[in-house]
């Protein structure tokens, strides 16, 4: 999806408006009017932006604009607006769950969470997003669902992929906060794993408020919803890898890298592969490399 912003004269504005249907009432804050066109979204705001989102937006804009508008990658500020972000944890982790949270932080919050520090979560050590996230946590609306070691290989041997199985995690997040809150939030916005066809094709259930959502990647720099989401889903990710490492007595590596293969064979022989596989996502290739280290050794 490509996005267009132009700055428009008022004059330019009404022009453009008497030209196309558009809707003037229950909109965000900011924005006087919206309109689909030829599968776009059109929005214009009371700071004279007029913003096109869609594959092929910079042609619309040529075409309904007059001119072809510079392209701004970060249009929209979502943090002047109340917001719910999704974010999840542990999906590229061999050991452990996958964690999924969806937070709905107003615009008064948002000022508070980036006093507090909340940003990026991928620019924090575990230390500083456990004590983050303790201070937020009783703070904002979420939802945290986790995803279980068995859960996942379980719907792994039913065909799920982690797309489908991350989808349906987020849309259900975001449906959980969404009875939390008394108030429409102006955005959804979603740290983006899949382009939104294919969000919806495996969300099983209609995306919430689906004209307000949004897909962005590397979301936590763009939402400070996302950011606290992805905080959240971190430190319940921390929780569950402590917990492994007091059941094993071992350091449990993150990721999937060669450290884990080796933790994952000693694993193994301290306890069992049917233990491994209770703690672990199965169609990893750590699994393989454990079993093969293991019988390189008895070799």
């Amino acid at each position: 999806m490509s996005t267009v912003v132009k700055v428009m004269e008022k004059n330019e504005i009404d022009k453009l408006l008497n030209k196309i249907s558009y809707e003037s009432t229950n909109l965000p804050p900011g924005m006087i009017a919206r309109a689909k066109i030829q599968g776009h979204s059109l929005s214009v705001y009371r700071s004279n932006k007029v913003m096109i989102q869609g594959k092929d937006a910079e042609n619309l804009a040529a075409e309904l604009l007059g001119t072809v508008a510079p392209r701004q990658t970060d249009a929209l500020q979502y943090d002047q607006f109340n917001c719910i972000g999704s974010d999840e944890a542990g999906s590229g982790d061999y050991f452990g769950p996958m964690t999924v949270v969806a937070s709905y932080v107003s615009k008064k919050n948002a000022e508070i969470l980036k006093i507090l520090g909340v940003m990026d979560s991928k620019n924090l050590k575990d230390p500083k997003i456990v004590e983050l996230a303790e201070q937020i946590i009783p703070l904002i609306p979420h939802s945290l669902l986790v995803l279980t070691n068995p859960k996942y290989n379980q719907q792994k041997v039913l065909g799920w992929s982690q797309v489908k199985m991350k989808a349906v995690l987020h849309n259900q997040a975001i449906q959980n906060v969404l009875t939390k809150i008394e108030e429409r939030p102006d955005y959804i916005v979603i740290d983006q794993f899949a382009v939104q066809g294919v969000y919806e094709n495996y969300a099983l259930i209609a995306i919430p408020e689906r004209d307000r959502t949004r897909f962005e990647t590397k979301g936590e720099s763009k939402s400070i919803a996302i950011a606290a989401s992805s905080i959240i889903a971190r430190y319940a990710f921390i929780k569950w890898m402590d917990r492994i490492e007091e059941e094993t007595g071992l350091d449990i590596y993150k990721g999937a890298g060669s450290k884990v293969d080796l933790q994952a064979a000693k694993i193994i022989q301290r306890k069992s592969l049917d233990y491994l596989d209770n703690i672990t996502k199965k169609d990893f290739k750590n699994r393989t490399k454990a079993l093969d280290l293991i019988e390189r050794k008895r070799s």
